[in-house]
């Protein structure tokens, strides 16, 4: 099974919009993509092989929060996560 990983570092995004539109283009997810976490569940759930997350640092307030979000969708759909 083929499986892409993305490194991710919070301390790069100052809003969790923006760490969603970076996973946009990161995982070339649909224009339509939705910038949260349903969203992505959505998109990654769909996909034959896992996404792998790498995060380098969780950054901090929302950024965080959505980061720890983003963690759980991927290891719900099959990647790992570290």
């Amino acid at each position: 099974m083929t499986s892409l990983t993305i490194f991710v570092d919070g301390r790069q995004y100052v809003s969790a919009k923006e760490l969603h539109l970076a996973l946009k283009m990161l995982l070339n997810l649909p224009e339509h993509y939705g910038c949260n976490a349903d969203a992505l569940y959505d998109c990654l759930s769909e996909r034959k092989h896992p996404v792998n997350l790498v995060v380098l640092n969780d950054g901090e307030g929302e950024v965080a929060v959505a980061l720890a979000k983003v963690k759980r969708v991927v290891a719900d759909c099959g990647g790992d996560v570290k």
